[in-house]
């Protein structure tokens, strides 16, 4: 078994990566430490690489489909580690799930229909909806003794009030961490079941749900909800392979799958990345080994940020995270507004973090971090955050 060393630190400086060298272009000082974007700073499982490295060693790069065993790769990983059975005709490939949503969104709605999202969640949720021309409705999450949960009956208000057609569902939760249980996925399903609402499934994080917790597919919790929903997955989060533009949307109903597959092609996007094909492949086939010691290291990165703040940042609250690699912190005991939050991350700890309102008003006073880093990384935030504050000057 290969042993892998995620306390090495990596230069991806000079890669044109937008985390480390994008950030003149994004309207950022040079030389803040990142931990924004969710893409990893570790390098993705050795059998991945050797798989792209003997592909790439062929030199021909041309059109490309995906293969039986790319399906079964795919299909075989839901199995093993959600336990859902799926047929790989439900599969259509997209270059990434904020693709897939906005490609559902076009698909099943018209110009002027309304499309519910569940703030504060992933920004490209907002855009995925207004920039197609549609009416953005919002359930917002509500945050009560350091954990969110959805309003049910604000939920169905808002549906039923605004006829919406089509939910973005986000499970596990971005930024927030939650993992919604199975019964809370059943009532989701009851209510659009209901008023005939289509839920559309982001589901790229669903690898990392933590210790006590699991990771439910939408589509798995009734037959009803399968017929009603797209489940987007990707391999890009689990295993760092972002850039590779390759995702799977699992479309059980013939119909809905027909409808999206033909509003996918007429944008054009419906031919294959040949190195992502092969990298999606090997990671599902081999690189559960590597996930598994990932994990772990995860589960130390966020031991040593809870002790941080519990010990250096008392008024700084972690919601405690139930899946993903982004903690959102609750930093409104500060009693700073959001422009002079982000004046003491970025001027005076020197350091790039998402601030709360890029997820919606209701992020206000939070902030999204990633801990998918080296830990030597995190001790240099978060010691340079605390000397930042006031209290440490």
């Amino acid at each position: 078994m290969t042993r892998y060393d995620f306390d090495q630190l990596h230069d991806r400086k000079n890669t044109s990566s937008i985390k480390y060298d994008a950030a003149p272009l994004l309207g950022k000082k040079e030389g803040l430490l990142p931990l924004w974007v969710a893409d990893m700073d570790f390098p993705t499982a050795q059998p991945v690489i050797d798989a792209l490295v003997e592909r790439a060693r062929n030199g021909i790069f041309g059109y490309e489909f995906a293969s039986p065993a790319y399906f079964a790769a795919v299909q075989g990983w839901m199995f093993d580690h959600f336990g859902w059975e799926t047929d790989w005709k439900w599969i259509v490939r997209t270059p990434g799930v904020v693709a897939a949503l906005a490609t559902a969104v076009r698909a099943f709605t018209k110009p002027g229909d309304a499309v519910l999202v569940q703030p504060p969640v992933y920004y490209p949720f907002f855009s995925d909806v207004t920039q197609n021309g549609r009416a953005l409705v919002t359930s917002p999450l509500v945050y009560e003794d350091g954990r969110y949960r959805m309003d049910f009956d604000d939920f169905e208000r808002k549906v039923a009030d605004n006829g919406v057609k089509l939910f973005l569902l986000c499970n596990p939760h971005n930024p927030v961490g939650r993992a919604w249980t199975r019964g809370e996925l059943e009532r989701v399903a009851e209510i659009c079941g209901r008023h005939g609402v289509i839920v559309a499934s982001d589901e790229i994080h669903e690898d990392f749900a933590r210790p006590g917790h699991e990771h439910v597919v939408y589509a798995s919790v009734s037959e009803s909800a399968a017929r009603s929903c797209i489940v987007c997955t990707a391999p890009s989060k689990t295993f760092n392979l972002a850039g590779l533009q390759t995702s799977n949307v699992f479309i059980p109903n013939p119909t809905l799958r027909k409808r999206f597959k033909a509003e996918y092609k007429s944008g054009g996007l419906d031919e294959a990345n040949a190195f992502g094909l092969v990298a999606a492949q090997a990671a599902y086939e081999h690189g559960a080994d590597w996930l598994a010691q990932l994990k772990s290291y995860l589960e130390d990165n966020l031991a040593f940020v809870r002790e941080f703040l519990d010990t250096r940042l008392p008024m700084l609250k972690l919601v405690e995270p139930e899946s993903t690699y982004l903690l959102w912190i609750d930093c409104s005991a500060l009693g700073l507004n959001d422009d002079e939050l982000q004046q003491l991350i970025e001027d005076e700890a020197g350091l790039w973090l998402d601030m709360g309102t890029m997820f919606g008003e209701e992020g206000s006073g939070f902030v999204r971090v990633n801990i998918a880093c080296p830990r030597s990384t995190l001790e240099r935030a978060f010691t340079a955050l605390a000397r930042a504050l006031p209290s440490e000057k």
